[in-house]
């Protein structure tokens, strides 16, 4: 009797998942409007319900909190139904896929709709190595921002998102510095998938060409040794091979702006500020697709499905060699002696596009008079052109064994926690030798961008000194899981360090001053006791008449020769044990 009923209750099960299937109607938005149309958010989020209702393939759930008030999801998609990432990750290759960081681009957001409803029903063929994770839309407050005007220059859809979030940030510019509950949220799902390969769906225009698709793979050189090999001479071309062979041309990524690409072009960098700039510290395989805005919706959104499906199937092929090479990174980082915190165009070294493009010259505007650039549709072209897309060292550090953080830096130790850095803390008061920091010279942008006055062009003088820490603080060693996220925002020259985020300001302005009247006095005293700070001070004076013609310059000079001059001004926070 008992085996009896539990059959009928699956039975019932099996009958309510296919009516589920069969009620719901699984044609999109997108194919519904012939494309035309992008679906809003609350639809995008309610179609992965009910594709997780009716395969158990699929499984969607909340993971954090977004600036919008709304809920971040991740859908995955798993023909063997397992959804703990550690046991996939046993077995299988993890692709992560971003969609709506900018929501006026929102042709990633359709695509996957039907590409993951594609897969479960066996439309198209269901991997066997590969796992596929999607946030449907990561930007919600942008999303919910819907409107027909705000990108000016892009072909469809009839309505879509604003680029800026519920707070207006632009949060492919906030992975580093994580000013948004979108962006803390987005560091919980990276770190609980663990992605083998990242992509980010985008759109964008610098130049008019033939293209509907262009990519922007992670820097190669920058992800390093055996994995930016792969990506470089494997995964790139396997993937362009395999989208040619469907009709669809792709190049790289047009970086240019009011200029024509047959010049040429360098690759766009992406720093670590950028999404694929994020995952690269952690030695994932990553990719933005750029799709060209003035071409049609629809032609855009089945180029981005292509896209995907393909690099599935890049994926599927090579599944052992990516889990091979990203086992081999972190013991490569082990043995480095040096990390590169900036690089450059390696001039030395270029490849060569059999571009497609259109002509395009200088004419006179007739809205402004001045001159204009102005394509010729009726003009196409294929011309080679130079690609510069190997990129070398322009500076670089010796990697430190330890960083020691004062409990004080709590922003800072919020987000090295948030990235599953590892760290110990002092079980008592401690004096330490330690490398510092004092920042020489810097330069702040004049204008607000996203949300901060970033520095640039940091530069630091290195002392070493002994310093007292105290119970609490946190001793973090280098060579970890999260190694190269460490270099990039403790290193205050790095380009997207957390000192050059505005991290660390305090240390720039002076909390303790003097007033003349009274250090007169003291300056006087400090002159007759110190005959050596004496010679220098009247060297000083004879040498800068500038100097000498001031009289507040020279008590300023005095006071920061005398004991009073307070230590942390200028002085980096962040201290190093090698």
């Amino acid at each position: 009797m008992k085996k009896l009923l539990f059959f009928l209750v699956l039975l019932s099960i099996s009958c309510e998942n296919a009516n589920n299937a069969s009620k719901f109607d699984f044609e999109t938005i997108f194919e519904k409007s012939e494309g035309k149309e992008t679906a809003t958010y609350k639809k995008t989020i309610n179609y992965f319900l009910e594709l997780a209702k009716s395969y158990s393939e699929i499984s969607i759930q909340e993971i954090g909190e977004t600036d919008s008030g709304n809920p971040l999801h991740i859908v995955t998609l798993n023909p063997d139904a397992e959804f703990n990432f550690d046991e996939i990750r046993i077995q299988k290759r993890i692709i992560l896929i971003n969609n709506g960081i900018h929501p006026g681009e929102s042709d990633g957001i359709d695509a996957t709709m039907m590409l993951f409803r594609d897969i479960v029903q066996e439309k198209v063929k269901l991997p066997k190595k590969t796992v596929l994770v999607t946030i449907p839309i990561y930007n919600v407050g942008g999303s919910l921002n819907r409107n027909s005007g705000t990108r000016a220059n892009q072909n469809g859809p009839e309505e879509y998102g604003f680029r800026g979030n519920a707070r207006n940030y632009d949060l492919n510019r906030d992975f580093i510095k994580s000013d948004t509950k979108n962006a803390k949220t987005f560091a919980k799902i990276f770190h609980l998938v663990k992605p083998d390969v990242f992509i980010d769906n985008h759109v964008s225009n610098g130049a008019d060409y033939q293209y509907t698709l262009t990519h922007l793979f992670t820097q190669h050189n920058k992800l390093g040794d055996k994995l930016g090999d792969f990506l470089h001479t494997k995964m790139q071309p396997e993937l362009e091979q395999k989208l040619l062979n469907q009709n669809w041309d792709i190049t790289p990524y047009v970086n240019v702006w009011n200029s024509t690409p047959e010049k040429g072009f360098s690759q766009f960098f992406d720093n670590s500020r950028f999404s694929t700039g994020y995952t690269t510290l952690f030695n994932c395989l990553g990719m933005m697709v750029e799709t060209h805005m003035l071409k049609p919706y629809k032609q855009r959104v089945e180029g981005t499905y292509a896209f995907m499906n393909s690099m599935i199937e890049v994926v599927e092929e090579n599944a052992d060699t990516i889990k091979t090479i990203r086992d081999e990174k972190p013991l490569l980082m082990q043995k480095q002696k040096n990390y590169v915190l900036e690089w450059e165009v390696d001039t030395t070294k270029t490849s060569s596009l059999n571009f497609k493009g259109y002509e395009g010259k200088m004419v006179a505007s007739e809205v402004t008079g001045a001159s204009r650039l102005k394509y010729d549709r009726t003009k196409p072209f294929t011309k080679e052109v130079i690609y510069q897309n190997y990129f070398k060292p322009k500076t670089e550090i010796e990697i430190p064994s330890f960083y020691i953080i004062p409990q004080g830096w709590h922003n800072v130790i919020e987000l090295l926690k948030l990235n599953q850095v590892e760290f110990n803390r002092l079980e008592k008061d401690s004096t330490i030798t330690v490398e510092s920091y004092r920042i020489s010279d810097y330069k702040t942008r004049t204008n607000a961008y996203e949300g901060h006055y970033p520095h640039y062009n940091t530069k630091v003088e290195t002392l070493t000194k002994d310093i007292t820490f105290y119970k609490g603080d946190y001793i973090i060693p280098v060579r970890q899981y999260a190694f190269r996220y460490l270099m990039e925002t403790l290193e205050p020259t790095a380009p997207d360090s957390f000192f050059n985020w505005n991290f660390f300001d305090t240390v720039l302005q002076k909390k303790e001053h003097f007033s003349p009247y009274v250090f007169e006095d003291t300056a006087k005293q400090m002159l007759n006791e110190n005959p050596e700070l004496k010679a220098n001070f009247i060297t000083k004076k004879v040498k800068d008449e500038k100097f000498a013609a001031n009289w507040y310059e020279q008590l300023n000079w005095l006071y920061k020769h005398s004991v009073h001059y307070e230590k942390t001004f200028l002085h980096y926070p962040v201290y190093k044990v090698n």
